[in-house]
C-alpha cells in the first residue's frame, strides 16, 4: 500500500460563510449532506453511512473559516479540513477541502468530495 498524499480541492459555492460554516461544522449541517447521520458525544463525532461508522475528532476550527477532523483509524499524519474561502474583491464563496488518499485512491477519494459537494449544493440550496 503506497503512502497517502495530501490533495486539495475547492468547490465554489453561494452561500454566506455563516451559513456555510453550521453546514461544516455542526452534527446537524454535516448530517444533511456529508454523512446520512452524525453523532458528537465525548469530543467524538461518529459519521454513519448506510451500515459504516467512522469516528473522528476535530482537531481545530476558526468560526465561519475552517474545521479540521481527524479520523481516529486513520495514519497519524492524515486529517481533511473543510475551509471557506471568501474572494475580497467579489465576495464569492469556495469550500477548499484537504484531504488524503493514496495514489490508488485518489481518483475515488475525488469524486466522493464531488459527490458530497453536489448534495451540498442542493441542500443550501445554491
Amino acid at each position: 500500500m503506497s503512502e497517502k498524499k495530501k490533495f486539495t480541492l475547492e468547490y465554489e459555492l453561494k452561500s454566506s460563510p455563516r451559513i456555510l460554516f453550521s453546514f461544516i461544522s455542526e452534527p446537524n449541517g454535516l448530517s444533511q449532506w456529508f454523512a446520512d447521520d452524525v453523532v458528537f458525544r465525548d469530543q467524538v463525532y461518529t459519521f454513519t453511512w448506510d451500515d459504516e461508522v467512522q469516528k473522528a475528532k476535530m482537531l481545530s476550527f476558526k468560526e465561519n473559516k475552517m474545521v479540521k477532523f481527524k479520523w481516529i483509524d486513520d495514519e497519524p499524519h492524515c486529517y481533511f479540513e473543510m475551509e471557506i474561502v471568501q474572494d475580497e474583491l467579489t465576495n464569492d464563496v469556495a469550500l477548499s477541502i484537504t484531504d488524503f488518499a493514496t495514489e490508488e485512491t485518489l481518483k475515488e477519494r475525488t469524486q466522493i468530495w464531488d459527490n458530497q459537494i453536489t448534495y451540498l449544493h442542493s441542500v443550501i440550496g445554491a
